[in-house]
């Protein structure tokens, strides 16, 4: 009993400390959840990209988009799984959405209910015939390094392509749940932007577009519960930003490898 007493004891003490040492920080205005560890270094400068230009994106009335990712995909940290991003797109396009996101899971990293995105996407359905397919992540590969990074993705962009050949394929790069963005978070978003580059690919990158900033980090993530997972509000934000950047992907003039406009008229979005 005496032991239980002092157990309590020490956890209120903590609490109390915990709760005081928030508050002080609050008062000194110095209290910022989005700040990482300080072994996260700030973003490096992007490397030039050697751009194949991609081709025209071209999306029927109502599309069927898979999107395949990680937490996010799957809807981490909203209050259910299916008021995530990936499945209010599907309103946002007008049209289904089919989502594949498993969580913890990453090119390199296997995820917490689900293998990593390789062995994920062998396993997808071959008769499904998708308009688009919109991959996303992953920042789950940060603590994996470098090495090998860039084989992995390509041995499963591979895949994806092969299996999906008449879809559109459109790379949605990591979202940073810290700020500033890690150096790892940057060096894959980095990379994911050359490979998508070099396959003429559309990619889309929320650290370069700078999604989240410490004025909306709030307002996006749930630094609580959510364990620095987008909200509700997060992924309705979230939703609503990756639809305005297909919609500037499908308006958007398709170019050469030197810059050169090839056709600034806007494409249809009926095929």
């Amino acid at each position: 009993m005496a032991l239980g007493m002092s157990k309590r004891r020490t956890r209120a003490t903590a609490l109390v400390l915990a709760v005081a040492t928030i508050a002080t920080a609050v008062v000194m205005g110095v209290w910022r959840p989005w700040i990482p560890a300080a072994m996260d270094a700030p973003i490096l400068a992007a490397e030039d990209v050697a751009m194949v230009a991609p081709a025209p994106l071209v999306l029927p009335e109502h599309p069927l988009a898979l999107v395949f990712g990680d937490s996010w995909t799957y809807g981490s940290a909203a209050t259910e799984p299916t008021l995530g991003y990936a499945y209010l797109l599907a309103d946002v396009l007008g049209g289904e959405t089919v989502v594949n996101g498993v969580r913890g899971s990453g090119y390199m990293k296997a995820g917490v209910d689900g293998p990593a995105f390789g062995e994920r996407i062998s396993a997808l359905d071959p008769t499904l015939e998708p308009d688009l397919v919109l991959i996303q992540g992953s920042i789950n590969d940060r603590l994996q390094g470098a090495k090998g990074y860039r084989e992995a993705v390509t041995a499963a962009w591979d895949d994806l392509a092969a299996m999906y050949s008449d879809a559109p394929i459109v790379v949605l790069g990591p979202a940073p749940h810290i700020l500033p963005v890690g150096a790892e978070t940057a060096r894959i978003d980095r990379d994911l932007a050359a490979l998508a580059g070099a396959r003429g690919w559309w990619y889309i990158s929320p650290v370069q577009d700078q999604w989240i900033t410490e004025q909306n980090y709030l307002d996006v993530i749930d630094v609580d519960l959510g364990n620095r997972h987008p909200s509700n509000e997060g992924h309705r934000y979230l939703a609503a930003q990756v639809g305005a950047a297909l919609e500037e992907l499908i308006a958007a003039p398709v170019t050469d490898a030197g810059d050169t406009e090839l056709d600034g008229s806007e494409p249809d979005l009926k095929q």
